[in-house]
């Protein structure tokens, strides 16, 4: 198996990668939100949940 940051061979102790260098890369790149799935506008507004329309009662307008 090869590191999926440098591609060298991984090291057991720190298995996928091949160091903690590049586990911690790998840690910083999911902290910085670099792994993000792509979301369209359609797909975001079809996943909020139908409030019927009617504002929150506990929003300030």
């Amino acid at each position: 198996m090869t590191c999926p940051i440098c591609r060298k061979d991984s090291d057991p102790k720190y298995k996928p990668f091949c160091s903690r260098r590049c586990a911690d890369v790998d840690l910083g790149r999911w902290l910085k939100g670099s792994y993000a799935i792509p979301v369209t506008e359609e797909e975001a507004q079809d996943d909020r949940p139908d409030d019927g329309g009617e504002e929150h009662p506990t929003r300030l307008n």
